[in-house]
């Protein structure tokens, strides 16, 4: 993947920030006030320079809240490229997506340190973090300690198959809220439910619902969120932010609807 960097200019951003070190605190006003807010994933292996610069383009005239940049499986290491070319063409922070220890890019405003808590392996509950508490403590990223659940959305899941553990039954809401209470109580500040990329269907809102119950957290949902309806449902069941990759590869042209539910919350 080569990334061409244009002209920097100063595009809209619906964040208004001070510090590139507030990013926590901005998920928790989200949930305070009820205003809701939208990611856009982007997987350092899927991006191509033609789509990327007209993604970049579409979020100029439909802003969005973040990028996440990572995935499950990285097979070229271009992070700090795809960082780049994003700062040249907007402010939006851009938080790492981490699928291991290795996914640790100081450029980016913050990461998302994923523990996951619907799995019972111990390498990506605190294995992998103890290999990168070195590097995250001299990154001066933003640390945003995350409960990860991965939710059943009808077929394997590259991150299930990579981590070696069991997704959380579709149809089984109780068992995600006490997986996400148990989380708060250890400690964790975000709670990120994914039915992964390419989902067959999203996170129910009955299990979104669930977990907004149980917990006082900020609650990112993402995986199969591919229609305004489904963005809808989502976040009228409780989510504060919804993530969006996998659909917009195949469909650019679904951001400015998603876009335009999420601002009917702000």
């Amino acid at each position: 993947m080569q990334l061409i960097q244009e002209q920097t200019h100063t595009p809209r951003s619906p964040i208004a920030r001070t510090s590139p070190h507030n990013l926590l605190a901005t998920l928790r006003k989200y949930k305070q006030t009820g205003r809701k807010g939208i990611a856009v994933l982007l997987d350092p292996d899927k991006v191509e320079q033609d789509a990327f610069s007209a993604l970049l383009d579409l979020t100029h005239q439909h802003p969005v809240d973040f990028f996440f940049v990572g995935g499950s499986l990285v097979t070229e290491y271009t992070h700090r490229e795809l960082i780049a070319a994003i700062r040249a063409r907007t402010d939006v922070p851009v938080i790492l997506f981490p699928g291991n220890s290795l996914h640790i890019e100081p450029t980016a405003d913050g990461v998302l340190l994923l523990s996951l808590i619907s799995g019972r392996n111990p390498e990506f509950l605190i294995g992998q973090h103890v290999i990168a508490a070195p590097l995250l403590k001299k990154s001066g990223l933003e640390i945003l300690p995350t409960g990860y659940m991965v939710v059943d959305s009808g077929a394997p899941t590259t991150v299930s198959y990579i981590s070696g553990t069991m997704p959380l039954p579709h149809d089984k809401p109780s068992v995600a809220a006490c997986t996400a209470m148990a989380g708060e109580m250890l400690g964790l500040q975000l709670m990120y439910m994914d039915a992964g990329s390419g989902a067959r269907r999203p996170v129910s809102a009955e299990m979104i619902e669930a977990v907004r119950q149980a917990v006082d957290l900020p609650i990112v949902v993402g995986g199969g969120i591919n229609t305004p309806d489904r963005a809808t449902a989502a976040l009228e069941a409780g989510a504060d932010l919804i993530v969006v990759g996998n659909s917009l590869e195949k469909n650019p042209g679904l951001l400015p609807q998603l876009v335009a539910v999420v601002d009917a919350y702000r």
